[in-house]
């Protein structure tokens, strides 16, 4: 028996995933997409992946660049996530209206205020059906611990709910 795309897709909605926006810059063009899809590689050398399409704007970007941010969004950030995935009628250089942005060492824009933003050379690409696999050098990081992150899970950002003191379980 295959598995139908649509069963695929209803099934990773059960994964609760953080939520990142990947851009990136080139010849004075800013772009960015709202992802899931993104983990840690190593920590000797820092490097992370990124999963994006191959129709999106953002990986034709991210090739001719070279380069790309992971921004990882804090709880308040649901309508920045809205408007990178395209569900909120904001599209292009518009997109980034709605938040303040930096670059650190790469030229890629990240976000002044998220739980961490990692600015990324790229190292790898690798081919994988409709997508690619983008493989980031760490070049620099900043993060903010104090906020709170967003999820994404069952088609819906949400929170993780606070987790129970240690000394709380032992009561």
């Amino acid at each position: 028996m295959s598995v139908t795309p649509q069963a695929f897709i209803q099934g990773m909605r059960q994964l609760a995933g953080g939520v990142a926006l990947v851009t990136a810059a080139h010849g004075g063009r800013r772009v960015g997409l709202t992802a899931t899809a993104i983990c840690s590689v190593s920590a000797e050398p820092p490097q992370l992946l990124a999963c994006i399409n191959r129709q999106a704007e953002t990986h034709e970007i991210v090739q001719r660049s070279g380069a790309f941010a992971v921004n990882l969004l804090a709880r308040d950030q649901h309508r920045l996530a809205e408007i990178f995935a395209g569900t909120a009628g904001i599209y292009g250089e518009h997109r980034f209206d709605a938040a303040a942005w930096a670059s650190l060492r790469t030229g890629a824009p990240v976000l002044r205020r998220c739980l961490a933003s990692f600015d990324c050379r790229l190292v790898e690409r690798v081919s994988a059906a409709t997508h690619s696999i983008f493989i980031g050098r760490v070049e620099a990081v900043n993060f903010e611990p104090e906020l709170e992150p967003l999820v994404y899970s069952e088609g819906d950002y949400g929170l993780i709910a606070p987790l129970m003191a240690a000394e709380d379980e032992r009561a």
